[in-house]
This record gives structure tokens, sequence and C-alpha cells, in this order.
């Protein structure tokens, strides 16, 4: 094809690696556009550091205007509202619309507070990351600073970021008290190992865990349990469910239960061979995975090569998400614990320094500075 126009929407972690592949190696006959609703995306693996202080906000975000002009591609500043299959376009908020020859989704996850009555109104969510950043910030330095701060998930998420809060508020007088309500139980997807570990630090740094504790309800005082306990609290941050964005359902690809658009192990949606999905927007049909930052880096290799073999008419290669992965948890205290599997633990202050080289040399692939 002489002109294949590939469009990817979304900045997310695998689209990143999409552009700087096509830089470093072009794809003869194919150009790039980017379109998002955001200039700056965040990179989720540093969140819990920043919000620790240990980055500042410019080192946790990439500049995706400035990385398109340096990897060649196209760029337009619109969020997605749908897409017309049959006329191969892209339709955006702005009126307008975008052709494609492929088209692929890397648009996020957005909360799902629908499970929590009063969620909506009355708790910060943890997606997405820069809505959170901002309330987070005018929360913590504004009038009436929360005295006493809940956490919703008592998933890795919800840990670091529990943790992080501690190291942040450390000079507070008095001490905030920060809980964590974590549903049926602490880390259910960890092995014995880490969750051992994380247990001794969250107690180490004085954060209270209950469990199990399921949120039913959040208001302007704090938050009720299913089994009626009472939490009180100035602040309360939920990081459970959340869903592939709604205009998703308008598109007529097939999607899981959460909203995900359901794709073939190729990437490609099972719906159409022209669209592909990834990320946390995405599900692999018969490979369930959690939605973790972790399988949107690694998706970047395969999604590259299936986008080149679109272009030159070739087969697509299969890709298999990987059941056990590395998992690296910062105590917020210059220390972390890591694992992998079902045996392997490990903690201490090299293990945070390894996971601050990770997270830096990830994100230094995509500097865009002159």
């Amino acid at each position: 094809m002489a002109d294949h126009h590939i469009v990817l929407v979304g900045g997310g972690h695998t689209h990143v690696q999409v552009l700087t592949a096509f830089r470093d190696r072009p794809e003869p006959g194919a150009r790039l556009t980017l379109v998002t609703d955001r200039r700056l995306t965040p990179y989720s693996g540093m969140l819990p550091g920043h919000i620790a202080g240990h980055y500042r906000r410019e080192a946790m975000h990439i500049d995706l205007e400035a990385l398109a002009r340096r990897c060649g591609a196209g760029f337009r500043l619109a969020a997605a509202t749908g897409i017309d299959r049959d006329g191969r376009a892209v339709r955006l908020a702005d009126g307008g619309s975008l052709a494609f020859d492929t088209l692929s989704l890397d648009v996020g996850i957005t909360p799902d507070l629908t499970g929590i009555d009063g969620a909506d109104r009355h708790a910060l969510a943890v997606k997405p990351i820069g809505g959170l950043l901002d309330q987070l910030d005018a929360r913590l330095a504004g009038e009436g600073k929360p005295n006493r701060i809940l956490m919703v998930g008592g998933g890795p998420a919800g840990i670091e970021i529990a943790l992080a809060l501690r190291t942040r508020l450390a000079a507070r007088e008095p001490r905030p008290w920060i809980g964590i309500a974590a549903g049926e139980a602490l880390a259910p997807g960890l092995n014995a190992g880490m969750r051992r570990r994380i247990r001794a630090a969250l107690a180490r740094r004085g954060v209270t865990v209950l469990e199990p504790c399921r949120i039913a309800s959040v208001d302007a005082d704090g938050a009720t349990a299913s089994d009626g306990r009472r939490i009180a609290a100035e602040l309360v941050i939920v990081s459970t469910a959340a869903r592939a964005p709604n205009w998703l359902a308008s598109t007529g690809l097939r999607r899981a239960e959460d909203g995900s658009v359901l794709t073939a192990d190729t990437l490609a949606t099972l719906s159409d061979p022209a669209i592909f999905a990834v990320g946390d927007c995405a599900a692999i049909d018969g490979q369930r995975r959690e939605k973790a930052g972790v399988f949107a880096v690694r998706q970047g290799p395969p999604l590259v090569e299936n986008l080149r073999r679109r272009v030159r008419g070739a087969a697509l290669r299969p890709y298999r998400a990987q059941t056990r992965y590395l998992a690296i948890l910062s105590t917020g205290d210059g220390g972390a614990v890591a694992g992998r599997g079902r045996w392997l633990a490990l903690e201490g202050r090299w293990v945070w320094l390894w996971k601050d080289w990770l997270d830096r040399s990830f994100m230094g692939r995509f500097d865009a500075s002159d």
C-alpha cells in the first residue's frame, strides 16, 4: 500500500512504544497519526513515587505532542467519540473525523463508582490519574486538610498510594490516620511472601488495614461498610472497579462485561481486523488478566509487529500475555517489596532502587526534549 494510514487513538503505555518503534525503523508505505484528548500522559508506575514526593510531576508524564513530532507522526488533540467502521474513520469531539486504514485503541479505563453509593460526589477516583493528581493536591494543600484518609481498595495501587500518602504527610501534626478498606482480603493476587512483607510494612508505617471491609456508601463525613460499620474520614480515595470508556459501546465492537474491547491473540479486535485494541481498554479473548500497566507495556512489541504485518499484507502473529509477572510495590520510605509467581518475594532498599531504575529507564525512551 502506497499510503497506509495508521491512526493511534490514545497515548497509553502501548502506543508510545509504537511511535518510537516506527521512528527507529520506519515502515515503508505507512504513516502514523496520534489522536488524544491530552498532551501529557502519566506513567502509572511512578504515581506512588510522585505522591510520596520522590518525583516531580513532569518526570512521570510523557509529552505526547512533542513525542509525536520527534517520531514523524501526525498529532490531533481531540477526544474520540465513535468509529465509522464502514467509512473507516474515527469521529472526534471537535466535530471532525480522521480516516484510517488501520486503527488502534489504547484509551485506558474510567472509574466505575456505581457500586458505591455517593462515591461519585464524595470520593476521589484513582483513574484517570490526571484528575486524581489535581484534586489530591488541592485537598492536601487547601484549608481543612484531612486528618483521616480512607483508601477504598486493597490491591497494589491502593496499598502503594496509602503508603505514599504516609510519606507525604509525615511532617504533619497531628499525624493523620490512614486506612485501607481491603474488601474481602488485602492484595489477594500477590503471593503469600509478598503479602506478609506488605502487611509488615503497613503496620510499621502506621497504616490501618480493615478486612474484610467492603464499602457500600461514601458521604461527606466518611464511609459505611456493607456490614454497617462506620468509618470516619475527611478524604476517601477509591481504587477499585473501572470500565472502558462509554463511547466504545457505540462502535459495535464486541466487548467484555466491563466494557473492554475483545480481541484475538493477535491484538486485532474480534469484530474488525482493521481495528486493534490494547492496554486497559481491551481484553484478549480467552486470556483473562487483571488491569495492570505491566501488560500494556508488554503489548508494545507485539502490537508494533502486527501493525507492520498488516501494512505489508502478511499474516498476524499471535501473542500470549504472561500469567506470572514481576510485581514491585514501593513502601514509600525508600524501600520496596517485589515478587513473582507463587514463591518469589524480596524486600529492601535495593528493590526500590531497582524499581526506580526500571521506571526511569522506561520513561527515558520517550524523552522528546530537543
